[in-house]
């Protein structure tokens, strides 16, 4: 087993079969990665946010990579075990307009920033602490298809898939689509809910590392994942409040459900609108509760008790 340390420099903001590769490696070997924020530098401290937008998108989603694989060829599976995930001192959660679950309800751009150096947890206030379990946003090998293709939005090779569970101790199963796999990953987040409602989780450089491996005689048709323990050990202990969205379509109930939570959040916490859909998109998990009993489908939101100090 080799360790690689990706240069930072070494970024694309494309999804491109015929990227050259970054790094190339052997099946067991180690990467550590680098990568900044995804507005690539553009939200940070002290900006204003309106007057920045909108963001240049040749500058978001830069991701690290492509790792070339040795022997990974199409239709096997590439094998990414998380091993670390460390943030940065930083991040941020923005509402943007036209974007996110509720962009009808909120036309106008907002940005919370936090405070992530002691590494364990970070204040939306005093009274509201949200402990951290970071992941990568966007983990994935290269398209099939050629072409460029823009980061958004996820699909069977994986991609922006923003599923909160990739953090230390998962391991990530994905279809290698071309030879060499030619992994990428970045858009990482401190702490997410399921769902990512309004359109960022806490968004923060990171520093992280993977371990490849390839397996052979097996094909998987879209990306499988392992835990090693409890989905949400840092936030089970104090329970939940939920709310509930009920429709005859999935979207409109999980917009009725995160409503709800957010009319929740002002009412018995006092937050402003924008920090309560900030918190939900944080710290709320949407959970589909029922898709049976048709006409009428229910989303669940769940806010964890023990974030409120």
């Amino acid at each position: 087993m080799t360790e690689h340390v990706l240069n930072p420099g070494k970024i694309h903001h494309r999804w491109n079969r015929d990227q050259p590769p970054a790094l190339e490696i052997r099946p067991g070997d180690v990467v550590v990665f680098d990568t900044a924020e995804v507005s690539g530098g553009q939200i940070r401290p002290g900006v204003d946010l309106k007057a920045l937008l909108p963001l240049n998108p040749d500058r978001i989603y830069p991701l690290g990579g492509p790792i070339f694989v040795e022997g990974a060829r199409s239709g096997d599976v590439l094998e990414v075990e998380i091993l670390t995930m460390d943030p940065g001192a930083w991040g941020w959660t923005a509402i943007l307009p036209n974007a996110g679950l509720l962009p009808e309800d909120y036309p106008d751009p907002y940005a919370k920033f936090w405070d992530l150096s002691n590494k364990q947890d970070t204040a939306l206030r005093p009274d509201i602490v949200i402990p951290l379990d970071p992941f990568c946003g966007v983990m994935g090998v290269a398209p099939e298809e050629h072409g460029e293709f823009r980061i958004l939005p996820p699909g069977r090779f994986g991609g922006n898939m923003d599923i909160r569970h990739l953090t230390k101790g998962t391991t990530l199963f994905l279809p290698v689509q071309v030879d060499g796999a030619l992994f990428s990953a970045g858009d990482c987040h401190a702490a997410q809910g399921d769902g990512e409602v309004c359109v960022s989780g806490i968004e923060c450089p990171m520093t992280f590392s993977l371990r490849f491996k390839v397996q052979k005689g097996r094909s998987i048709h879209t990306p499988r994942f392992v835990t090693r323990g409890p989905l949400t050990p840092k936030y089970d202990a104090s329970g939940y409040y939920a709310t509930t969205g009920i429709a005859p379509d999935l979207m409109d109930a999980a917009k009725g459900a995160l409503r709800e939570m957010i009319g929740y959040l002002v009412e018995a916490h006092r937050l402003s609108r924008e920090d309560a859909y900030v918190l939900s998109s944080v710290a709320v998990d949407l959970k589909i509760s029922e898709v049976v009993d048709r006409p009428n489908w229910i989303v669940s939101a769940y806010v964890p008790r023990g974030i409120f100090r």
